[in-house]
């Protein structure tokens, strides 16, 4: 269990797309730490030790679980403190890896042998909404995850696909997810990806990553923000067109808070009443929508 999960009020997901080596891991977990500690805020180291679904066999997929394994364990020796959200891709992984919050990947979302396997850890779970799914959808995947005994969920919204090489998000994304009962996260830079957008490899445009991360503050349905951080973007191994400059963060993080601030605690509940275990049904879900039908 997690107690970044726990803990009311704005937070953060926050780190590089890849695990690159234990140097850098150290340089970023530092300098993240250092503005989310001016701030007051809590955060939570992000980054992958594989890749697994990039564009192209070409591209770089990361160090692989053994190295990072090590590495992982290492960076918890040295930050007593620190908690990790890593995402996994195959069952055996959830239960090895030294992470505190497991996270499926999109193109994962539905796998059910996946999903259950990381309910078993009685780990913290977070699942990103498929790029091809509804919100609505997703109460599909609570159910499943809940069936199998997982206690602490979160849902990401990362994006919508919208025509080709191109994602939307829709804010209303948030509140009906919200009503699943569970906290909700936004993804700012995989919203502004633009998947296969560079031919072998995906595209963005991080000067919108920050927008997104502010209009879903101000909507009161979310209270965790998930961004990708790099020292230098441009040259980063993965997503790097997508990712915020490590120097841009804190002013980000001063802008979010402002916001949050606002509406807090009015338009959102505290964990403490996050209901784990809502009896929503998929035919209520569908029934609000039935009065747009014909």
């Amino acid at each position: 269990m997690s107690s970044f999960y726990n803990h009311p009020g704005l937070k953060f997901i926050a780190g590089p797309c890849l695990l690159e080596s234990y140097d850098h891991a150290c340089e970023m977990v530092e300098r993240i730490s250092s503005i989310m500690r001016v701030n007051s805020v809590p955060w939570i180291y992000k980054t992958s030790f594989d890749k697994a679904n990039r564009t192209s066999h070409e591209s770089p997929r990361g160090l692989g679980f053994d190295r990072s394994f090590y590495i992982f364990n290492d960076l918890k020796q040295k930050y007593p403190h620190l908690e990790i959200l890593t995402d996994i891709h195959e069952a055996w992984q959830g239960d090895v890896i030294r992470a505190d919050i497991l996270q499926i990947p999109a193109f994962l979302c539905r796998q059910t042998d996946l999903l259950e396997s990381v309910a078993k850890t009685n780990k913290t779970i977070n699942v990103k909404k498929g790029q091809f799914l509804s919100p609505d959808e997703m109460l599909h995947v609570v159910k499943k995850l809940e069936h199998f005994g997982a206690k602490e969920i979160m849902l990401t919204e990362r994006g919508t696909t919208f025509g080709y090489n191109n994602l939307v998000v829709d804010m209303r994304s948030l509140q009906i997810m919200h009503e699943f009962g569970y906290p909700i996260v936004m993804d700012c830079t995989h919203g502004v990806q633009a998947p296969g957008g560079l031919g072998g490899k995906s595209g963005g445009d991080r000067r919108f990553a920050p927008t997104l991360a502010y209009a879903a503050c101000a909507t009161g349905y979310c209270d965790t923000i998930f961004m990708e951080v790099h020292q230098d973007p441009d040259n980063a191994p993965s997503d790097g067109a997508n990712m915020i400059d490590i120097k841009d963060l804190d002013s980000i993080v001063k802008k979010l808070k402002r916001i949050h601030d606002t509406n807090y605690p009015e338009k959102v509940l505290p964990i403490s009443n996050y209901n784990s275990n809502v009896n929503r049904t998929w035919a209520e879900v569908q029934a609000k929508y039935d009065r747009f039908d014909g």
